[in-house]
C-alpha cells in the first residue's frame, strides 16, 4: 500500500489518510440526501408522487455506487485525494430545466448526461478538454458559479416553502403568522436548519452541513414534517435495492427526437445546447475544485500545475459516463474534498477510504426516508451561498465584461434555466468584445459556441 500510493514520499501514514478520507466523506455526505431529492422533485410538482418516489429510491442507489466508482477510480487511477460525486447545480439543470421545464423524461435527461460522458471521454484524450477550458475568460467562469449558486438557493426557498409563487408579484415570502399550516411549519423547521447549519459551518465543524441536515431532521418531528415510524430493524438498515427503472435506461432515441417528425436542425442544436450545458458546468466545477483546492493545500509542483492532471480529468469524465448508465445526473469532483484535505490526506489512499463509505452508505435507505425538504432545503441554500461567493472574483469595471457576467448570473434564477444563464454570457461577450475593438481577445471556440447558441434561440424560443 505505501509503494502504490507512494505514501512517505508524500509525508503521510494510513492512519491520516484514514481520517481525511472520513473526514471528506462526513464534509459532502449531504449528496446522499439531497440529490434523490432534487432529481424526483419534478415528479412530486407535477402531481406524480408515485412515480416521484421510484426515481428517489433509484437514485439514492445510484448517487452513492456513482460517487463510490467515480471516487475509486481518482483513487487508483489518478492517486489524488479528491471525492466524486453528482454535482449540485448540474442534478438541477437536469431535474428542473430538462425534465421539469422543457418536458424531456427521465431517461431522455440521462442520455443527455451519457452523451456529454462520452463527450469528456473522447476530448480528454485528445487534450481538448483543457483548449476549452481556455477558451471560456474567467470572468464568465466565475459568473457561471455564482449564477448556479443563485439557481440552487432559489431551489432551496422554494423546497422549504419559505418563498411561494404569487400572481401579482410572481413571488414572495409565506406568511408565516399561521403557524398551524403545514406548509409554515415546513419553513420554521427550514429556517431553523439553515441556522444550525450556519452556525456549525461559523464553528468550522467538520461536516456541518450533513449534522445539520440530521440534527434539523430531529426537530422536524415534533412539527410533523418528518415522516418517521420504528418498528425493527429494518427500519434503520435494509439491502440495497437495484435501479431497475434507471439502470441502462437511457432514451438516446427520445433525446434526439428520432421517430417524433421534428426538424434535425431543432433536434440538432437542442441536443447540442443541453450537452454544451452539462460539459460546460461540469468543466468549471471539475477544474476549479481540482486547481482551487490543489493549489491551497499545496498539492500543485512549482510552476502550479497538479500532478495527475488529465488522469483526474478522466476519472472525472468516466464517472459523469457511469453515473448516467446507472440513473444520476452528471458526477463531478467535490470541492468538499479540500476538507479531507486540510485533515492530511495528500494521496489516494484518502480516497478509498471515501470510495468505501459511499458503498457502506446504501445499506442505510429507509433512514433517507425520513429526512424532509425541510431539513435538506438548507443544504441547498447553504452551498448556494458558497457558489455565490465566486462574484467576489468578478471584473464589473468594464462593461464589455460586466454584462455578460450580469446576465449570466441573474438569467440563471429568473429564467429557472442554467442553459438560459450560461447561453446569454456566451453571446453577449463576444459581440461587447467586438465593438469594443478587442475582439482578437476572444477565442474562436467562443464564437462558434455563441452561433450556436443564438441558432438555439432561434430554432427553439422557449
Amino acid at each position: 500500500m505505501d509503494k502504490f500510493f507512494k505514501l512517505k514520499e508524500n509525508n503521510t501514514d494510513i492512519k491520516t489518510e484514514l481520517i481525511a478520507g472520513l473526514t471528506t466523506f462526513v464534509t459532502m455526505a449531504y449528496i446522499i440526501f439531497v440529490n434523490p431529492d432534487i432529481l424526483s422533485a419534478p415528479f412530486f410538482i407535477m402531481d406524480n408522487p408515485e412515480y416521484g418516489s421510484i426515481i428517489f429510491n433509484n437514485v439514492f442507489f445510484a448517487t452513492c455506487v456513482a460517487a463510490a466508482i467515480g471516487t475509486l477510480i481518482m483513487a487508483l487511477y489518478a492517486k489524488l485525494p479528491f471525492a466524486q460525486a453528482p454535482g449540485m447545480g448540474l442534478n438541477a439543470f437536469f431535474s428542473f430545466t430538462m425534465v421539469f421545464s422543457l418536458g424531456y423524461t427521465f431517461n431522455q435527461a440521462l442520455a443527455a448526461v451519457f452523451i456529454s460522458g462520452i463527450l469528456f471521454i473522447i476530448i480528454t484524450l485528445i487534450g481538448f478538454r483543457k483548449t476549452i477550458v481556455k477558451a471560456i475568460p474567467e470572468n464568465l467562469k466565475y459568473a457561471i458559479s455564482a449564477g448556479i449558486g443563485l439557481f440552487i438557493a432559489l431551489i432551496g426557498f422554494s423546497n422549504a416553502n419559505i418563498i411561494i409563487a404569487h400572481n401579482e408579484t410572481l413571488v414572495t415570502m409565506i406568511d408565516f403568522s399561521n403557524f398551524q399550516s403545514p406548509e409554515v411549519k415546513n419553513a420554521l423547521v427550514a429556517v431553523i436548519g439553515l441556522m444550525i447549519i450556519a452556525i456549525l459551518m461559523q464553528l468550522k465543524i467538520k461536516g456541518a452541513i450533513l449534522i445539520g441536515i440530521l440534527l434539523t431532521t430531529i426537530i422536524s418531528i415534533p412539527f410533523g414534517v418528518a415522516n418517521i415510524s420504528i418498528t425493527g430493524i429494518n427500519d434503520f438498515i435494509s439491502l440495497p435495492q437495484f435501479p431497475r427503472e434507471t439502470f441502462m435506461k437511457m432514451d438516446i432515441r427520445g433525446l434526439l427526437g428520432i421517430g417524433t417528425g421534428q426538424s434535425i436542425w431543432s433536434i440538432l442544436f437542442t441536443t447540442i445546447t443541453l450537452v454544451v450545458a452539462f460539459s460546460l458546468v461540469d468543466m468549471f466545477d471539475t477544474i476549479g475544485a481540482l486547481i482551487g483546492t490543489g493549489q491551497q493545500s499545496g498539492l500543485v509542483d512549482k510552476d502550479g500545475n497538479l500532478p495527475n492532471m488529465e488522469k483526474a480529468l478522466m476519472a472525472d469524465a468516466i464517472a459523469t459516463t457511469t453515473g448516467a448508465i446507472l440513473g444520476t445526473s452528471t458526477v463531478t469532483t467535490y470541492i468538499e474534498s479540500g476538507a479531507g484535505i486540510q485533515a492530511g490526506g495528500k494521496t489516494g489512499l484518502t480516497s478509498v477510504v471515501t470510495a468505501i463509505m459511499f458503498l457502506l452508505a446504501l445499506f442505510f435507505a429507509p433512514l433517507v426516508g425520513i429526512v424532509p425538504p425541510a431539513a435538506t432545503a438548507p443544504a441547498l441554500i447553504i452551498v448556494g451561498i458558497l457558489m455565490i461567493s465566486q462574484i467576489k472574483n468578478i471584473n464589473f469595471e468594464s462593461m464589455d465584461e460586466a454584462l455578460p457576467a450580469f446576465l449570466t448570473i441573474v438569467l440563471m434564477p429568473f429564467t429557472y434555466s442554467i442553459a438560459t444563464g450560461i447561453a446569454a454570457g456566451i453571446i453577449t461577450y463576444p459581440v461587447l468584445k467586438f465593438f469594443k475593438g478587442k475582439s482578437k481577445e476572444v477565442h474562436p471556440i467562443l464564437y462558434v459556441l455563441a452561433i450556436l447558441f443564438i441558432m438555439r434561440f432561434i430554432l427553439m424560443p422557449h
